[in-house]
């Protein structure tokens, strides 16, 4: 459907600026997903990490013409000529009256959904049941939220006949602006939980703000087994009809007469409003059944038919990232269910995991995250997880998250092992020989358990460095969000860009109009200026014999000593040049290089003052652990420190001197001492040093298999005979070593590389241009693509074997490796 940008205005409640007509069809709040733009309507929402009105000028750019913003500035009128600009006190609250207006020109049933568990699996399902019957519009994956309701009903159309959408809170106070957007006609209330329980006063009243979803709608399907929702019957002033679900009641609409559950699938047999039934459904597990009746319910109640539920409820099919099951690598089976992470969920995903018909042949493995949100206290929370494994029978648990090792005393298994995170896992021994077992992979998302699934389940010959630009502009962006509209910010690109190639990650640095780019050596800033770099670039190391070099092609270095500044001075007084801009460098704590803050401020003061050939654009230090909360209140003493130092240097001269302290994980972890610039170094690559893990990955190194060969057990492979095999196996050659930059402390098993998303060890020795890896247990063949790290390989899984940092893997990929840069 469609709307003239004059009835957006009204609808809305907007003042408009700008005269240019257009029509209306699609809403967008997140610049990256424009597809429309003639007919698009961006809404600049303000968050907690991010501004939409950053992006009006790149959305402007790409043709979007019309935008609600909060702020107008007065240059946008000019600058923007023809877009419309529709002024409003708050863009998200315009972007949910404009989709409550949009839900009102739509008599048809609309289902509500909210509860703890399930939601995004009933909505599915009811999509699979209905919608070979009628046309169905329905919130695309879990928009649940304040933004995501609005977003979901907004696709609401003249060819709609039912809407399915979820609603999703966190906190008291948000149902009701839901419930007026979606004005559903039939209310779902799944499984109540503990999920975000930490927000509410008690359980009560999160049921109490979920029941307001409900309050106008003609029918209810619900759990009349569940106390709570008795309560809220009892409690409440619902006048609508109350279509209850039991096993126990058999005078509810629908009752459950009898579940049997087989080795794959589960008969349900019902009497729905007196009419007996019978339901096969491809599940075993307690959660999907409840769900299944649910969804019975709430078909038979929009007129399905019983002979329709039966066939459709045959063939449901699982919903993606909910209890997946897919057969693994060495014998093992993955139960994949990170998409819930509290102790209902683990107690159905452990059932589902003990009712496996293959559970008596294979070990049960448990892979659980740190649970968050549980309000619960963690000595009782991890009690009943160890309580719950041990009844369903889990006979090896992983815990994984600072939370749940420091509760490993609770967890009565015997074969029990934590780790702090994901990757260190990832590197141990115990990830590498998973072997025969049922593994279920239980995780907050945080811990991105996605990872261990891609890992764990089961061309032309050369070798490249993939570099994904949009990636780099993502991590740009995700950085910038910290950061006030005033703050500068310079990004790191020395050493080769940090091994991925500075001259193309410059050009599209500067498009995105960063403020500073830095380099380590003269060299390097002469090698972007020749291939079209104009903006401002830093000399981190500059060397006595560059100064020419400086000078000539406009670099701007870093000064340290007063060694390396009179020597500066000298040269450019001998070259006639006079306020030539440097960087001053302070050591407040990581005694690196820098002038000593205590010692040396007095004197270098005194000989900056008496000359006039440089003059000082900006003083900087560098935290020494910003990465790590362990050294806050040293970071407190760094920046106390050099506060101090940076105001006596700026009274000296009357021109603004830069100040900048915060590095990449400064600028997430300190955002109030970001000052006039931040500096991004190894987060513009996608590492996120404080947790370390992957933002956006730019860099995925690859290569292809140049053959394959069998070789029987006992034989050795490659140099000095160091791989040697303990069983009958298929061998690899990739052509990529050590002077490709495949560390050879990566050889002899210790890591691995992934040939179809499985993992394939190194096997002896690395060569200088081979590298051999078992791919045994995979389904291969020659040209079959290599990934060496990259989007499913983190190079910190490399970094972490090796017992080094990122920065080392990235940059020692040699230049005899072709990159190829790329923009999705």
């Amino acid at each position: 459907m469609k709307y003239s940008i004059e009835k957006v205005t009204a609808l809305i409640g907007a003042r408009r600026f700008g005269e240019t007509d257009c029509d209306v069809q699609w809403v967008l709040t997140d610049s990256r997903s424009l597809c429309f733009a003639e007919s698009t309507l961006f809404f600049a929402i303000k968050t907690e990490r991010n501004d939409g009105q950053k992006y009006v000028d790149e959305l402007y750019q790409r043709g979007v013409r019309c935008f609600v913003v909060q702020q107008l500035p007065k240059e946008w009128q000019n600058d923007y000529p023809d877009a419309n600009f529709l002024k409003v006190d708050n863009s998200l609250l315009a972007l949910q009256r404009l989709a409550e207006r949009h839900r009102d020109e739509f008599s048809i049933p609309i289902v509500g959904i909210t509860g703890s568990n399930g939601k995004t699996v009933v909505k599915e399902w009811l999509h699979q049941i209905l919608s070979p019957s009628m046309m169905v519009t329905r919130s695309p994956k879990s928009f649940n939220s304040q933004i995501g309701v609005p977003l979901s009903v907004w696709l609401l159309d003249e060819h709609t006949q039912v809407g399915l959408f979820e609603a999703g809170i966190s906190m008291p106070g948000e149902m009701e602006a839901l419930r007026d957007i979606i004005q559903p006609t039939i209310g779902v209330l799944t499984t109540i939980g503990s999920a975000h329980q930490e927000n509410f006063e008690s359980m009560y009243q999160k049921c109490c703000e979920k029941w307001k979803l409900f309050k106008d709608t003609k029918a209810i399907v619900v759990d009349i087994d569940n106390p709570w929702v008795v309560k809220m019957l009892q409690d409440g002033d619902y006048e609508g009809e109350v279509i209850g679900c039991s096993k126990s009641d058999s005078t509810a609409a629908m009752f459950v007469e009898n579940v049997e559950k087989h080795d794959t699938t589960t008969t349900i047999t019902y009497i729905f409003r007196k009419r007996k039934g019978c339901l096969n459904i491809p599940f075993i597990d307690d959660a999907s059944v409840g769900n299944a009746v649910t969804c019975a319910a709430v078909a038979l109640h929009m007129g399905i038919t019983q002979q329709q539920l039966h066939q459709r409820m045959e063939i449901l099919e699982p919903v993606a990232m909910r209890l997946e099951v897919k057969e693994g690598q060495h014998g093992c089976t993955l139960i994949n269910d990170s998409y819930n992470s509290d102790i209902n969920s683990l107690a159905i995903a452990l059932d589902f995991m003990n009712r496996r018909p293959d559970h008596k042949e294979r070990r049960r493995t448990l892979v659980l995250s740190d649970i968050h949100q549980s309000g619960m206290p963690p000595q009782t929370l991890y009690k009943t997880v160890s309580d719950l494994a041990k009844s369903r029978g889990v006979e090896r648990f992983i815990g994984i998250g600072p939370e749940i090792s420091s509760q490993a005393s609770l967890v009565e298994i015997g074969d029990k092992a934590f780790f702090n995170d994901t990757d260190e896992f990832v590197a141990s021994d115990i990830f590498s020989n998973l072997h025969n077992e049922v593994i279920l992979l239980k995780g907050a998302r945080k811990f991105n358990f996605d990872r261990l699934t891609d890992m764990l389940v089961q061309k032309v010959h050369e070798t490249i460095l993939e570099v994904n630009l949009n990636a780099l502009v993502a991590n740009l962006n995700f950085y910038r969000s910290f950061l006030l509209p005033t703050t500068k910010i310079a990004c790191m690109i020395k050493a080769d860009g940090y091994g991925v190639g500075a001259v193309e990650i410059a050009k599209t640095l500067q498009d995105q109009r960063v403020d500073y780019l830095a380099v380590a050596v003269a060299d390097e800033g002469v090698t972007l200026r020749k291939n079209g770099i104009t903006g401002n670039i830093m000399v981190m190391n500059p060397e006595m014999s560059s100064f020419k070099t400086l000078f000539d092609y406009d670099l701007e270095p870093e000064v340290y000593s007063f060694r390396l500044l009179s020597a500066l001075i000298h040269a450019a007084a001998k070259e006639g040049i006079t306020g030539y801009p440097v960087h001053v460098k302070l050591d407040t704590g990581m005694h690196r290089l820098g002038f000593d803050p205590i010692k040396d401020i007095d004197m270098l003061l005194e000989r900056l003052k008496n000359q006039n050939a440089v003059m000082p654009r900006s003083v900087f230090s560098h935290f020494v652990g910003s990465d790590s909360d362990d050294f806050d209140r040293f970071s407190e003493m760094q920046y106390q420190r050099f506060i101090d130092v940076s105001n006596k240097l700026q009274k000296a001269f009357s021109h603004k001197i830069i100040r900048h302290i915060d590095n990449s994980a400064g600028i997430e972890h300190f955002p109030e001492r970001q000052l006039d610039m931040c500096r991004l170094g190894l987060g513009l690559y996608g590492i996120d040093s404080r947790d370390n893990k992957i933002l956006n990955n730019v860099s995925t190194l690859k290569t292809t298999i140049l053959q394959m060969r069998h070789v029987p057990k006992d034989e050795t492979v490659g140099y000095s005979r160091k791989g040697i095999l303990t069983r009958d196996s298929v061998i690899a050659a990739i052509p990529i070593g050590y002077a490709d930059g495949l560390n050879r402390g990566l050889g002899r098993g210790r890591c691995h590389c992934l040939v179809n998303g499985k993992k394939a060890p190194y096997v002896g020795n690395i060569c200088m241009d081979v590298a051999m890896i078992d791919v045994t247990d995979i389904d291969c063949q020659e040209g079959d693509t290599v990934e060496i790290f990259g989007d499913h390989l983190p190079v910190t899984v490399l970094s972490d074997t090796l017992g080094t940092i990122p920065y080392e893997i990235l940059t020692a990929v040699s230049n005899r490796v072709k990159r190829v840069y790329f923009q999705v």
